[in-house]
């Protein structure tokens, strides 16, 4: 594959104007290709006050929770890429790691909590006191991923009142309609709140997502957890989505739940269907508060560019201020070439066809023309338990038909799921994308799943470990390349190795991941008003598209004492504090007022917020070290 050279000379910004150290790629942290922002370390009202190293190894870490009694921090060992990877170095597959936080200015690791073989938490870190008539302490919630043959799903209790043994209390306990794939669904998030009687745990579904992705557990035992409700927001509540402007990848992120005014309020990351309130008052029967929608054309994409795009949803985690008057939400995009066009340009099927760029693969403009193009061959769903992805050198003719300036493409359908066929479990694009990698492929096109009907098409998203272009196309766009007849029906397309049509992709820059305010009072037809967004300035900015890391906003936590603040994680871009700035209640904006970036870089994952003697702290998970621990200012 030819890319262009990532480290130019490219104009340097400084982060903020209170920050004296330039800008620049890194090639440390990450490698010489993602690299990194450089920062003077802390700035303005957020101030390092100290840190525990618990790894060396990059991308491992990933949510954090405090303890309520401010005492201890649990952190999330994601894993390796692959569990593999994992049980090769003799490090456990995943887990949390239990670190004293006594004193903030020294905290350290005092135990480690494993998980079972192939299951990973991220996202769904939580600790909080419950205490029904079945149990009464401190309870750390967990969700699972699965990573292998051998991954459960589902979400995982605790007792944590004492930190330094934890004793398990249940696993893996969720929706078990998909067996055949695990003990139960795969679960990408989790959280808990007690009521006083009845304590409950609501998770994200990833083997439901788009469809009854919420599920309400009830956990007042927390040793038999049992379900009691799952939800498809999105057919119980219809007019949620901007089907309009082709926001249709709707499914739960991520939630928080917060008693206010006397009534039990569900907040719904729902992605491309917004932010969406549920009273759950009673868990088992949930009713609609209001959601909100997302603006056209994109808001922060206007103001700091001037182009007009259609927004791209992606809302990712949200919470309310102290005071409950508003609540922040990220949008998280990992995509800044989001804008994709898409064609065949041989052959009696060539035309335009839908597409969007795959999360976490790297985008276009790294090839030297700034564009992808060449004869697509069909390598099949390419996960590890596949069917292999034939080698280039393998289809008689395919490397000497490759024209100057092409790349040689392989296509990869979603999945399997389904498929008679295909037995497998299916992966991330990532894992597909390193087995095309490793077959000598320099480009992917991705194909949405068998049936799917989503438009824009979606084809999943993370799981990289290698840097390769990577474009998602819709079904009928897979069939035309290769001159097989439409279906959505099993058999499906052509043999393994098939040489298709050319195709050609180019791409738009519209930013990376950012910010929402929006006012709690929902209006008449139940919905919320923006007031204001917020991106930090390189991640508006095409200079910084390539070769500094991922500039998207992760998670946002509001400060407890101060209900005009809150802190970001943003990945790359370091921690970041805001305040809310208002003229009136309905007219407020979010402005930066600090933030933290070492200077070999940072890649800031969870933020939690905590209070102790009175004041508030911020707690950081960077996903190459550990538990970063801040002050705030006045």
């Amino acid at each position: 594959m030819r890319t262009r050279r990532l480290f130019t000379a490219l104009a340097v910004a400084s982060l903020t104007a209170a920050m004296a150290a330039p800008v620049a790629a890194h090639p440390g942290q990450h490698g010489p290709i993602d690299g990194h922002l450089l920062g003077p370390g802390a700035w303005g009202d957020l101030q390092l006050l100290g840190k525990a190293d618990l790894t060396n190894t990059d991308d491992l870490i990933a949510d954090v929770a405090i303890d309520p009694r401010t005492t201890y921090a649990y952190l999330a060992n994601w894993g390796r890429a692959t569990c593999d990877a994992n049980r090769e170095d003799g490090d456990p597959d995943a887990g949390a790691y239990v670190v004293d936080m006594t004193d903030l200015a020294n905290p350290k690791q005092i135990g480690f909590i494993p998980h079972s073989q192939d299951s990973r938490p991220g996202e769904g870190m939580q600790a909080l006191q419950v205490d029904t008539k079945f149990f009464n302490g401190t309870m750390l919630v967990m969700n699972n991923e699965q990573c292998g043959k051998n991954g459960r799903g589902g979400v995982s209790l605790y007792d944590v009142s004492n930190p330094g043994k934890p004793v398990k209390l249940s696993e893996h306990f969720g929706d078990r309609a998909n067996l055949s794939r695990g003990d139960a669904n795969d679960t990408h998030s989790a959280f808990a709140w007690d009521t006083g009687e009845k304590a409950y745990v609501v998770t994200t579904d990833n083997f439901e997502s788009g469809g009854a992705d919420v599920d309400i557990l009830d956990i007042t035992n927390p040793k038999r957890p049992r379900l009691i409700r799952e939800i498809d927001v999105d057919a119980e509540f219809p007019n949620l989505t901007q089907v309009q402007l082709g926001l249709t990848e709707v499914f739960l992120h991520d939630m928080v739940v917060k008693n206010i005014g006397g009534h039990w309020v569900l907040l719904l990351s729902y992605w491309d269907g917004g932010y969406v309130q549920l009273n759950v008052d009673d868990p088992a029967n949930p009713t609609l508060i209001g959601d909100t929608d997302f603006s056209h054309p994109d808001p922060q994409l206007l103001e700091s560019t001037g182009a007009a795009r259609t927004a791209e949803g992606n809302g990712h985690q949200a919470e309310f201020t102290a005071d409950n008057q508003y609540f922040i939400g990220t949008d998280e995009d990992f995509a800044p070439y989001g804008a994709t066009n898409f064609s065949i340009t041989s052959g009696t099927n060539a035309g335009a066809y839908p597409s969007v760029p795959v999360p976490g693969s790297a985008p276009i403009v790294v090839l030297d023309d700034d564009k992808l193009n060449g004869p697509v061959v069909y390598g099949g769903y390419g996960c590890p338990g596949s069917a292999p992805i034939p080698t280039p050198a393998s289809i008689p003719g395919y490397e000497a038909s490759l024209q100057a300036g092409e790349e040689k493409v392989v296509a990869l359908q979603r999945g399997p799921t389904g498929d008679p066929s295909a037995p497998e479990p299916a992966c991330f694009p990532g894992e597909k994308a390193h087995e095309a990698v490793l077959a000598g492929w320099d480009a992917v096109v991705f194909v949405q799943r068998h049936g799917g009907t989503e438009n824009p098409p979606f084809c999943g998203s993370g799981g990289f470990v290698d840097v390769v272009v990577g474009v998602c196309t819709n079904h009928e766009a897979y069939h035309k390349m290769f001159g097989t007849p439409v279906s959505f029906t099993y058999p499906d397309g052509p043999a393994i190795g098939t040489v298709g049509a050319r195709i050609q992709a180019t791409a738009a820059f519209d930013g990376w991941g950012y910010v929402h305010l929006f006012s709690n009072q929902a209006d008449a037809s139940k919905k919320f008003a923006e007031l204001d967004t917020f991106a930090i300035p390189e991640a508006m900015d095409e200079n910084y598209a390539v070769g500094f890391g991922d500039l998207s906003v992760h998670e946002v936590a509001t400060d407890p004492n101060d209900s005009r603040r809150a802190y970001l994680s943003y990945y790359a871009g370091g921690m970041r504090s805001l305040r809310i700035q208002c003229v009136s209640p309905n007219n407020c904006e979010l402005v930066e007022s600090g933030g933290y970036l070492a200077p070999n870089g940072n890649d800031f994952w969870g933020v939690e917020t905590f209070t102790r003697n009175g004041k508030t702290y911020v707690a950081g998970s960077d996903r190459d070290d550990g538990l970063y621990l801040f002050t705030t200012g006045p």
